[in-house]
């Protein structure tokens, strides 16, 4: 026989429960996902900002250790343009390399 849910002692819990479930189910299904995009965007642009860093601060370090390299057998401004000249030597042959892999089918 149904009873009256005020007179119920543990309908007040019930309802609380049921609500707190389904609104925590509502939640999973919409926010979650959410965060988890954002978060994968903000920590992706994060991790490229820090790469491109990293990459300029390893070519520079590359031109300065050829051409402290360099200075032994040469002057500070033969150094300077002959380190220019071999690293550019090195991002041509690589552009090349890619160049070459991008349709290996047409290549050359």
């Amino acid at each position: 026989m149904p009873t009256n849910p005020l007179s119920d002692p543990n309908w007040a819990p019930q309802v609380a429960d049921t609500i707190e479930r389904v609104v925590g189910e509502v939640r999973d299904r919409t926010t979650r996902p959410i965060i988890m995009t954002a978060r994968g965007l903000v920590f992706g642009l994060l991790a490229v900002i820090v790469g491109l860093f990293a990459v300029v601060i390893l070519i520079i370090g590359l031109f300065r250790a050829l051409q402290a390299l360099l200075e032994w057998p040469f002057d500070h401004a033969t150094a300077v343009w002959l380190s220019y000249v071999l690293v550019g030597g090195l991002f041509c042959l690589g552009g090349v390399f890619c160049m070459v892999q991008r349709n290996p089918k047409e290549a050359l």
